[in-house]
């Protein structure tokens, strides 16, 4: 509920103002606790108030969850915006994260079929393609943690119910970069798997 501009977010003392004494008052706000449908007593609430004033318009009836989500609009654009950078940001680096390690594999395609003619067997070249994929990416990962770690403290300040250093956050972007890595590994390597050691010596 809001008083004199304050907002229900702010903890603030029940105030009583008289109006006869203040000539800046020129309105009133009048609370109705209900266990029914608040649209359901607006014409009953009205009436009761003109047989008071007869005069006295009604205007700018809302309820009490309306008044609620106008107090915390704009807090919550700021969420909805914060949210929607954080999963385009997400999206980015996952696509960087499988266009680079694509790549890497793809550099590798001479080597793979000097290991293949060497006598190297289709599943260690996955292993080795795999395991050095995902060491290059647990150590991107751990210096984007660390550095992720100081820059959260920034925005303490728009975090409602929930640390800055959340841990199931951190995990949770963790396992969904590795697994971005992993996949970026996982293709590549089965068709290294299936590399044509005469055609990969070719390759250039």
């Amino acid at each position: 509920m809001k008083l004199n501009g304050l907002s229900v977010t702010e903890p603030v003392q029940s105030v009583y103002h008289v109006m006869a004494q203040n000539p800046k008052t020129n309105f009133m706000r009048l609370a109705v606790r209900t266990g029914l449908p608040p649209a359901s007593l607006i014409s009953a609430v009205t009436e009761a108030i003109h047989r008071v004033d007869a005069d006295e318009p009604v205007v700018g009836v809302q309820t009490m969850e309306a008044v609620v989500d106008q107090s915390i609009a704009q807090n919550r654009l700021n969420m909805i915006l914060l949210t929607a950078f954080a999963g385009l940001a997400l999206l980015l680096a996952s696509i960087g994260i499988y266009g680079v390690q694509a790549y890497a594999v793809r550099q590798r395609t001479r080597e793979v079929g000097i290991r293949v003619a060497m006598g190297a067997q289709p599943a260690e070249v996955f292993r080795l393609i795999i395991s050095q994929g995902l060491r290059l990416a647990t150590t991107g990962m751990v210096i984007g943690l660390a550095a992720s770690f100081g820059l959260t403290r920034l925005m303490a300040s728009q975090l409602y119910g929930l640390s800055a250093t959340d841990p199931w956050t951190f995990i949770g972007v963790s396992i969904v970069l590795l697994t971005v890595a992993l996949a970026a590994c996982f293709i590549p390597a089965r068709r290294a798997m299936k590399v044509d050691p005469i055609v990969a010596l070719r390759y250039e």
